[in-house]
């Protein structure tokens, strides 16, 4: 299945990073107003889902007419337009999933989408926040780490203590640890070279990558 890369409504801070990520045979999904971020990189979204609210009725005809699908739900509902989206993409079965412009503006929408990342469904599959600069997932095995040397990798249990840790290629290594919940033991380590691998043996794990600007194609 192809790679799907959904755009979300929040904040983009470099479009040209972000632009970088994007690949020919990508699904381009777009979360409500996250289809003007699609729209500023110069694309068009196969589908656009959500309530709408954040897009003018002139906007959403306009999408339309260059071929974007409309999924539109109800303003009154149990999920956040990006849950629906995600679900969508699980569903078609899409992999890897990258969620774009998934950070910033309110915090509990940003902890939110991070949160939606926790989903067995999602741990299943490779998701990931990614919008060039800033790259977030969850690891529950072990997962290699794509970059440069300097950039920062944070490493934070997700809820409970994460046990086993394991790491190569960060400048301060952790060798089989626990890592609690309430301290900051995984914040702000350092890639040492173009790869790093972190494993886990029992927990789950947030790692937050933060990039330079640079041409990326791997993820």
């Amino acid at each position: 299945m192809p790679r799907a890369i959904i755009f979300v409504n929040g904040d983009l801070p470099n479009p040209g990073a972000t632009h970088s990520l994007i690949q020919p045979d990508d699904v381009l999904i777009a979360v409500d107003g996250g289809a003007r971020h699609a729209r500023e990189l110069g694309l068009t979204p196969s589908i656009i889902i959500g309530d709408l609210d954040s897009l003018s009725p002139n906007e959403v005809d306009a999408f339309a007419a260059l071929g974007a699908q409309i999924l539109r739900y109800p303003s009154h509902k149990d999920e956040t337009d990006l849950e629906l989206a995600l679900d969508h993409a699980l569903k078609a079965g899409y992999s890897p999933i990258i969620l774009v412009a998934a950070l910033g503006g309110r915090l509990d929408q940003m902890l939110g989408n991070l949160a939606l990342l926790s989903d067995p469904a999602c741990l299943a599959t490779i998701v990931r926040l990614n919008d060039g600069l800033t790259e977030a997932f969850f690891i529950t095995s072990e997962a290699m780490l794509h970059g440069a040397p300097g950039e920062t990798v944070s490493l934070l249990p997700w809820g409970m203590p994460v046990e086993g840790v394991r790491t190569e290629g960060l400048s301060y290594p952790l060798h089989s640890e626990t890592l609690l919940p309430y301290r900051t033991r995984g914040v702000s380590n350092e890639m040492l070279s173009d790869t790093a691998i972190v494993s886990v043996k029992h927990g789950t794990l947030l790692c937050v990558h933060h990039h330079t600007i640079q041409d990326r194609t791997n993820t």
